[in-house]
């Protein structure tokens, strides 16, 4: 474990921005982590965790030391009739995790394809994406507590998952580092098509529904949608599709009858990309950061953008959408 000063991180995030930090280290082991939470430099300054580094934002150098979380694993520690239950370090990468439990015929995460970030950050977030939830595969989270170093698990229903959130964005924001994910993943395949363009994409492929063609089919359609965040810096989708009440949906779908939304519980999500993009940013610049023309939900840095400018064109299309729908946007990314 070495701590390295003046840390470069613009290969550390994937919007491709140029900071620095104070101090650097990478924790390649929880013995790694255990030690580094009792040291001076930790103790004595702001930290910040950091796993694939895709959903956060420099806005400027980061005075403090920066835990670059790289432990590695995968333990089958259950299998039933039905189950097979796995312990994952939160080091690995989330996409090379992927492809490994379809190769195994385990299903519950292949929608999930080709999303950037690491396993460990995947629960925070609460990762989603074709009418699947990480959430939904989750057994337990095992996280080392700051403030006393001891080491604990979490169930699901301790994780307080919701929409794109967790306790680990909430009231146990900065009180953990989380150090692995426990999964239970079905071998018997519930196949999930219906949302988006999968089955449209599966009749292009030629093929019919298995877990890879599903996994394959999403691989196409991101691809298709989305820059490549190693050719064009960004975060993948910025803001969180808003939730509004029946009775706001019902007087927006008024005024715009194409407006796109589904049901949630008593209320509705819309789709944020839509309301971004009929307010009139998909495509537009703001100095040297961009809306994407293909796709209105993801800001890309055109090359030299500094995270200020990033967040500012956030903001104006906040402001944007807020002023046209009367519907306030919020940050999927961490702005640090």
């Amino acid at each position: 474990m070495q701590i390295k000063e003046n840390y470069l991180l613009k290969k550390l995030n994937t919007f491709g921005i140029q900071a620095i930090a104070k101090y650097f280290v990478e924790l390649n082991s929880i013995q790694e982590i255990q030690e580094i939470i009792k040291s001076s430099h930790f103790k004595n300054n702001p930290y910040l965790l950091l796993g694939g580094g895709s959903n956060i934002l420099f806005t400027k150098d980061f005075d403090g030391i920066v835990l670059k979380i790289n432990n590695k694993g995968k333990e089958i520690i259950a299998v039933d009739a039905d189950n097979v239950f796995l312990k994952v370090q939160a080091g690995e990468v989330w996409e090379s995790f992927v492809d490994y439990c379809i190769l195994n015929n385990w299903s519950g995460i292949e929608n999930l394809a080709l999303i950037p970030g690491n396993v460990g950050t995947s629960p925070v977030q609460n990762i989603g994406a074709y009418g699947v939830e990480v959430k939904d595969c989750i057994e337990k989270v095992e996280v080392l507590r700051i403030a006393d170093g001891e080491i604990i698990e979490l169930n699901n229903n301790e994780c307080k998952f919701g929409y794109r959130n967790s306790i680990f964005k909430q009231e146990a924001k900065n009180k953990y580092i989380i150090l692995s994910v426990t999964f239970k993943f079905s071998k018997k395949p519930t196949l999930i098509t219906h949302y988006g363009d999968i089955l449209k994409e599966l009749e292009n492929m030629f093929v019919t529904p298995s877990l890879e063609n599903i996994s394959n089919a999403i691989k196409n359609i991101r691809r298709c949608k989305l820059p490549d965040y190693t050719l064009t810096g960004n975060a993948g989708s910025f803001f969180k599709n808003p939730t509004v009440s029946k009775e706001k949906y019902e007087a927006l779908l008024i005024e715009y009858p194409k407006i796109r939304a589904f049901p949630s519980g008593n209320d509705y999500k819309l789709a944020a990309g839509w309301l971004i993009e009929k307010s009139g940013w998909k495509g537009k610049s703001l100095g040297n950061a961009a809306i994407h023309h293909k796709q209105a939900l993801v800001l890309i840095n055109k090359g030299n953008a500094t995270g200020n400018e990033i967040l500012a064109l956030a903001k104006a299309v906040q402001h944007a959408v807020l002023n046209l729908f009367g519907v306030e946007l919020e940050m999927e990314v961490n702005v640090v």
